[in-house]
């Protein structure tokens, strides 16, 4: 069957395909996705998960879509899985809606003819808007009374009033940890009684019209978006194991527009931020210095990319055709210059990840571990490099914990949408019975403004 049989493309560029489809309530009808409530995602325990659900992984070199349900036992198991060239992003960010639009319908549609289904929704992951995350305390006044549900959804909602700016929206609002009264680290503080409740908070919000970009994008695909997901924090959830996760590590997402980072510690998400650097720069280096076409770049990087030369480097001479001369002009360059492109590009991203880490106050807390994971840490010799940039020890990290996962899609680069099969099945959060969306017409109202502004 095509891949393109279960999500025809429309017949004007401006708008959805003729006729509507089953998937055609995940728009607004403007094809437009309706957005998740902001800051927020819904609860969900493992077990009442029901039906398969999908992912999708928006990224500058290439978009993935995996299907999945949850077991009885409790594990994951894929069911689709689809795969698309990158179009139309450039940095995370969706810059061509057209071409974006081709190649997410293309590889969903992969996924929903392997698994035999059709979406209606779909958790994406968040590398676009500037992505910008923060820590900071609320308090919540309970008067010596027991604390109850209702205090942590509004102690958190006061948070996410106070977080919040007009051209912004919060993606994530994750209590990390409470406080009653004077005492410290309480992991789930209701029942207990106190003055007053304070919660640590972790915020990570994006800017507003970046994703107003993505849903319409979403929504001209038929779909509408279930939950966003920052990008680094999904690499980790599928790639750390619980000691990392206890014990302090850095996770560095490196893919091919975007390297992401994820400091996790004590259990918890602590930090993530997003470096506008990644594979493709490498590429462009490559192209622009030895003057060949950005295919063949890509191509000396994935066959012979390298961060350590060898004695017979110098010997070993590779062929490069160069920008604007015929086919038989063919030069021949030796793999040492290949070499010595490659690991300035790499070195300057290791220094850019050390130099944030010092800069937000994490290098302690980011602990003596770092997980390399994506698509472009599977050059040679960069595991050994980021060990001598950081200064720790460093491993390569795979997504595990999945069933199913086809052998294509079971390497660093798919590392981001394995993790969002584990966000979108529960994994990740705390007080997953509680729902942080109740009560919260602060948010509602903002979302009627924008409705409507988008109408007049």
């Amino acid at each position: 069957m095509n891949d393109m049989s279960r999500r025809m493309l429309p017949q004007s560029a401006s708008g959805g395909p003729s006729g509507g489809g089953p998937g055609g309530s995940g728009s607004n009808g403007n094809g437009t996705a309706r957005l998740p409530p902001m800051g927020t995602e819904e609860p969900r325990h493992r077990a009442l998960r029901a039906g398969p659900f999908g992912v999708l992984d928006i990224g500058t070199t290439k978009i993935a879509c995996l299907i999945a349900r949850t077991e009885s036992d409790g594990s994951l198991r894929v069911l689709g899985f689809g795969w698309q060239r990158g179009s139309g992003v450039r940095g995370g960010t969706i810059t061509d809606l057209e071409r974006a639009e081709r190649a997410i319908r293309a590889c969903v549609g992969q996924a929903e003819d392997m698994a035999d289904t059709r979406l209606r929704s779909i958790t994406v992951n968040l590398s676009c808007g500037t992505p910008e995350s923060r820590l900071f305390n609320v308090q919540w006044p309970v008067g010596g009374r027991a604390i109850d549900a209702s205090d942590i959804r509004r102690v958190v909602s006061e948070g996410r009033a106070r977080a919040g700016t007009d051209d912004r929206d919060i993606i994530h609002a994750i209590p990390l940890a409470f406080s009653v009264d004077d005492t410290s680290g309480v992991a789930d503080p209701r029942g207990l009684h106190c003055d007053t409740l304070t919660a640590r908070l972790h915020v990570i919000d994006a800017t507003t019209n970046a994703l107003r970009t993505l849903a319409t994008c979403i929504g001209r695909c038929d779909l509408d978006i279930a939950a966003i997901v920052s990008s680094p924090m999904a690499a980790g959830l599928s790639t750390l194991v619980e000691d990392e996760r206890e014990l302090g590590t850095t996770v560095i997402d490196m893919g091919g527009g975007t390297t992401g980072m994820a400091v996790f510690a004590e259990g918890q998400l602590l930090h993530t931020s997003l470096l506008a650097i990644g594979g493709t720069h490498v590429t462009s280096d490559l192209a622009r210095m030895l003057s060949t076409p950005t295919d063949h770049a890509e191509r000396l990087k994935t066959l012979y990319g390298s961060v350590h030369a060898s004695p017979d480097d110098d010997r070993e001479l590779l062929p490069v055709p160069l920008v604007g001369e015929e086919e038989h002009q063919i030069a021949k360059v030796p793999r040492t210059a290949v070499v010595n492109i490659i690991r300035p590009r790499l070195e300057e991203t290791f220094e850019m990840v050390r130099e944030r880490l010092d800069a937000y106050g994490f290098a302690r807390a980011a602990g003596a571990r770092v997980v390399l994971t994506g698509g472009a840490s599977q050059l040679g010799g960069v595991r050994e490099l980021a060990a001598t940039i950081l200064d720790r020890p460093v491993r390569l990290g795979r997504p595990s914990g999945l069933r199913g996962l086809p052998d294509s899609a079971s390497g660093p680069a798919f590392a981001t949408a394995a993790g969002l099969v584990a966000w979108a099945a529960g994994e990740g959060r705390s007080l997953h019975d509680l729902d942080f969306d109740t009560d919260r017409p602060t948010g509602m109202l903002r979302r009627i403004i924008n409705f409507l502004k988008d109408r007049v």
